[in-house]
């Protein structure tokens, strides 16, 4: 079997059970991350793979394959659960031509306060919120010349499997699986809603477009070949994504973006998509 990109042996669910019998005092995180680290489950940074591993071992108890230790209660799970705290921000009414907000600044959210920040204005203004990030991701937060927060973006890991992006690459199951990682996902992109700017969303998707491969060598040590988002299309037009030149390859079938099983139902969204480079079949396919 192949769950969570991994070939699955009845050895490797023996091992999983003996753990898991060997060491009852531990929880799902401890689980997880002993397993992680047994085989080596890492991101191409090195950083461990421990999520999902959490969720690969959920998959094994879903199906039925073993049962895993109660969830633990703990004051960290408790708060993720709490709304972001507020932070105060400007909510004066920004419009106009986009040269007068311009030279923008481009900032990748590192430090605390900017991810406090960010979190409090997608969570505020977005209409799916903010629950987190897991994997490889990059946020961006956008000011005009007066420092007034203007926009967010959220990047992160690509769909597992879309056959309109599949079809449109020319990818196999065995590359795409391999070179996936070479793909991000324009998650959220908020503008926030007293900004009334023409032109200013489709400015910024050319903009990030220009820098986030390099910004993700930085972070992550390979580049970004791809960038794909999904819109609801009961709720927008995807005008934006098309301005700036994004290409619209089809739509998904009403399931969620990570669901390989048909299980989860979700309104159904258009696919674009956006190359970074002429080569990018090349870039993405076996010579990756």
């Amino acid at each position: 079997m192949i769950i969570q990109g991994r070939e699955t042996t009845p050895k490797d669910i023996e091992l999983v059970r003996e753990m898991i019998k060997a060491n009852p005092s531990w929880g799902r995180s401890r689980l997880s991350k002993e397993l992680a680290l047994l085989w080596n489950w890492r991101a191409l940074s090195g950083q461990l793979k421990d999520m999902a591993c959490r969720t690969f071992l959920l998959k094994l108890e879903r199906r039925g394959y073993l049962t895993l230790p109660p969830p633990l209660c703990s004051y960290r799970k408790i708060r993720k659960r709490l709304p972001c705290p507020f932070v105060p921000h400007k909510t004066t009414p920004i419009a106009g031509k986009l040269n007068r907000l311009t030279p923008l600044r481009i900032e990748i959210v590192k430090e605390k306060g900017l991810l406090k920040l960010f979190k409090c204005l997608l969570s505020c203004y977005h209409y799916l919120g903010f629950t987190g990030t897991v994997g490889e991701n990059l946020k961006y937060l956008i000011f005009d010349q007066e420092d007034n927060p203007l926009t967010c973006l959220l990047f992160g890991s690509a769909a597992w499997k879309t056959l309109p992006r599949d079809n449109f690459i020319g990818w196999d199951e065995a590359t795409r699986k391999a070179n996936l990682h070479l793909i991000t996902n324009n998650m959220r992109f908020l503008i926030l809603p007293w900004v009334k700017v023409p032109h200013l969303a489709s400015h910024i998707l050319g903009r990030v477009a220009r820098r986030i491969s390099s910004d993700w060598i930085n972070r992550y040590h390979h580049p970004i070949h791809m960038l794909e988002t999904f819109v609801e299309k009961e709720c927008f037009r995807g005008t934006c994504y098309q301005a700036a030149n994004w290409v619209y390859v089809g739509e998904s079938k009403g399931r969620s973006r990570n669901d390989r099983y048909k299980i989860l139902k979700v309104p159904i969204k258009d696919i674009y998509l956006y190359p970074l480079s002429k080569r990018f079949r090349q870039l993405l396919g076996h010579e990756a």
